[in-house]
């Protein structure tokens, strides 16, 4: 079913409407919510808990692109889930991820002194944009999706010694990028 007509299900208030986003992006939204929980218990229920979160904000909201308004509330639910759950230890793909990204993003604080979080964003999705398709795939697929490197390169094809050496260089461009805009790492 189209994206639109899953929108239009969601506006007539019919229940149908979570059966349909369900069947055409329930995947996505487990790995997603797996990825960075480690948890399949966790992530269905993130997962339900977005469906929810989908059917409250819709209306009034007409989200396009669908996937990326329900993947943007899967994946804030299930970090809000990590981190009650990883309050005191460490979980490993989530933190290994954001640690890769460490260096190269300026700290909450340092952000809100150079610039505010609209300019951040507005310059990362110009760097993306700039990317070659297969990077900001494995870009996005790393730090969005939090997909382990065999999975990246699965996905592309290529090797996960390429994957690790090509997201190496795209945090380094993206340092230098965005230290060339004026944003203080």
């Amino acid at each position: 079913m189209e994206d639109e007509l899953i929108i239009d299900l969601f506006f007539a208030r019919s229940e149908q409407a979570i059966s349909e986003l369900a069947k055409k992006y329930g995947k996505l939204c487990h790995k997603l919510s797996y990825n960075i929980l480690n948890n399949l218990q966790d992530a269905e229920e993130c997962v339900n808990d977005a469906y929810l979160g989908t059917w409250n904000a819709i209306p009034p909201e007409r989200p396009d692109p669908l996937l990326a308004f329900l993947c943007k509330i899967v994946r804030n639910i299930s970090i809000m889930r990590y981190h009650a759950n990883t309050a005191i230890k460490r979980n490993g793909s989530y933190d290994v991820a954001l640690d890769e990204l460490e260096n190269c993003l300026a700290s909450q604080r340092t952000v809100d002194a150079e610039m505010d979080e609209k300019e951040l964003i507005r310059a990362i999705e110009d760097f993306l944009e700039k990317l070659s398709a297969v990077n900001r795939v494995i870009f996005m697929r790393r730090y969005w999706f939090l997909d382990s490197y065999e999975e990246i390169a699965r996905l592309t094809g290529i090797s996960e010694k390429n994957v690790s050496v090509r997201l190496t260089r795209i945090r380094k461009q993206l340092r230098n990028y965005l230290e060339e805009r004026g944003i203080v790492i």
